[in-house]
């Protein structure tokens, strides 16, 4: 445990950074799950839906530094071919 008054506020800060973060990374995970268990349903229709939604939150996730930048678009791009994939 810190002994020096700003490194207590420190791990405060840290600790909710730290919620913050697993609560980003969460929902943008379950916005996959989704996905995929539509895809896999083979509802096209919410599939899509899905996707927009899915790419939305990973893109909230890169922005707020969650994830990096190419990681996103590693996701997006991924998801993107499972849907091409799914509806040709």
């Amino acid at each position: 445990m810190p002994n020096i008054k700003s490194a207590k506020k420190r791990v405060k800060v840290i600790e909710k950074k730290t919620l913050r973060n697993n609560m980003i990374k969460s929902a943008y995970k379950t916005s996959i799950k989704k996905f995929e268990q539509a895809i896999e349903a083979g509802n096209m229709e919410v599939a899509k839906t899905l996707f927009s939604e899915a790419t939305k939150k990973i893109d909230q996730a890169c922005t707020k530094g969650v994830i990096v930048k190419n990681t996103a678009a590693r996701k997006k791009s991924s998801l993107s071919k499972k849907l091409n994939s799914a509806t040709a």
